[in-house]
């Protein structure tokens, strides 16, 4: 993957963009653990139950992402920081 192809594609200073892959990232990430867990477990599929709990889940991180968006924002700023220092050494030995 080229270097900084996700810079040019997302805005990391947009904050709709952050909450929408919060919602989808936890709708995906729970549909897996529940397939998961009703293949494994042998558990009936009780999807409106499953809906209902996914909705909530789905609102509570969205609004979880709101109240903390910029503290996410200042760790990112930091972790990018770190890896996109280039130390280039002008001299080699």
């Amino acid at each position: 993957m080229q270097d900084g192809y996700l810079d040019k594609n997302l805005s990391k200073d947009s904050k709709i963009t952050v909450i929408l892959l919060v919602m989808a990232l936890t709708i995906i990430g729970e549909i897996f653990i529940y397939g998961y867990k009703a293949i494994l477990l042998s558990i009936d599929v009780e999807l409106m139950i499953f809906a209902k709990k996914l909705i909530i889940e789905v609102i509570y991180n969205a609004l979880l992402t709101i109240i903390l968006y910029q503290l996410m924002q200042k760790c990112g700023y930091k972790i990018e920081e770190i890896f996109k220092n280039q130390q280039i050494l002008t001299r080699y030995f």
